[in-house]
């Protein structure tokens, strides 16, 4: 449900050139995380916004060894519209890289970096950032001490998953343990955060710009897997209820975020607001949903920019050289 009194951007046609320098364009969804089923809407929905684009692209459906993606490529560039492990978190990338396959989003690094919320949080700390407080977990003997420490509530959650798959709140060492266990069954990185209590935000970046902030309000306890894909009683606020100068504040802290973690081109910054007005960063998505309930292509549209023109201009970054693709070319010079 949004709250949106934007008009329908225009339709969108890739020009001509523009549609000669991309080639052909394959379209990496599904994978074997925890987040396939959303990958492949993402994916689908990416691939027909592209075609309807002009654009000449396919869809790949990357399973088992991701080498084999670059054995005998029949493909110019990859738009990467896989999630979670395997497909985010630079894996992919290094391998795309060193193979000289330009793709979309953001290089090795930043993926790696992006996709463990620990040491997301770490830099954030150590930049300046407001981030809440934390710690990891790795036994259940340390629920009390932490519950202690922290004070509930608390969000427990797998440092390396997305989606909010395993995340949960809890009030007691009791819960916690559960939570942990739970958690842990995901990834052996647990990490146990601060409950903020207020608001929560999501401001999408596309090639170096903030666009339009979304609040986001849900009748779960978070806006979990099920409010992200599957309810449809998850409010969207664009506006997003913030005065001007907050929302512009709010705006700075996303592009502060993605430029610390290395971010390129496209992504999505997590943000909560607590009773004091003050922001507190969660996290940086650097290959966030693009389904029907996603929030980049909610944010671009309210920026006048359409679907499919949102997905040619993530795309037309990858006409720039990246880094990987520049030294595997230059390795292969030598």
């Amino acid at each position: 449900m949004s709250d949106m009194q934007h008009p329908e951007p225009q339709p969108y046609q890739a020009p001509p050139e523009l549609v000669r320098e991309l080639g052909r364009v394959a379209v990496f969804m599904g994978g074997d995380s925890a987040e396939r089923d959303v990958s492949l809407k993402s994916g689908k929905a990416v691939l027909a916004a592209l075609v309807s684009a002009g654009v000449d692209a396919f869809a790949v459906d990357v399973r088992g060894c991701l080498l084999k993606t670059v054995e005998e490529p029949d493909f110019d560039r990859v738009f990467i519209a896989l999630h979670g492990r395997g497909g985010e978190d630079g894996t992919l990338q290094a391998i795309l890289g060193q193979a000289g396959i330009p793709y979309t989003g953001s290089e090795v690094l930043a993926s790696a970096l992006a996709m463990d919320k620990l040491r997301t949080k770490y830099v954030f700390e150590g930049c300046g950032l407001p981030t809440p407080k934390f710690r990891t977990m790795s036994s259940t003997d340390e629920a009390e001490q932490i519950v202690a420490e922290l004070r509930a509530p608390l969000s427990v959650k797998p440092s390396r998953e997305g989606s909010s798959i395993g995340i949960r709140k809890v009030n007691t060492a009791e819960e916690l343990v559960e939570a942990y266990e739970e958690a842990e069954a995901l990834d052996t990185l647990v990490l146990v955060e601060e409950w903020i209590e207020g608001p929560e935000f999501t401001v999408s970046l596309l090639q170096d710009r903030a666009l339009p902030a979304i609040g986001l309000s849900t009748d779960h306890v978070f806006y979990d897997y099920d409010a992200k894909y599957l309810a449809d009683d998850t409010r969207y606020r664009i506006p997003c209820g913030l005065a001007t100068d907050d929302e512009i504040r709010l705006q700075q802290l996303a592009l502060d975020a993605f430029r610390v973690v290395g971010c390129r081109t496209w992504g999505r910054v997590d943000i909560m607001q607590d009773d004091d007005g003050q922001f507190w960063l969660l996290e940086v998505n650097t290959v966030p949903g693009m389904t029907d309930h996603s929030l980049v292509p909610m944010a671009a549209r309210a920026a006048g920019i359409s679907f499919e023109e949102l997905v040619v201009r993530i795309l037309h970054d990858t006409l720039v050289p990246n880094t990987q693709a520049s030294n595997a070319q230059e390795g292969s010079d030598a």
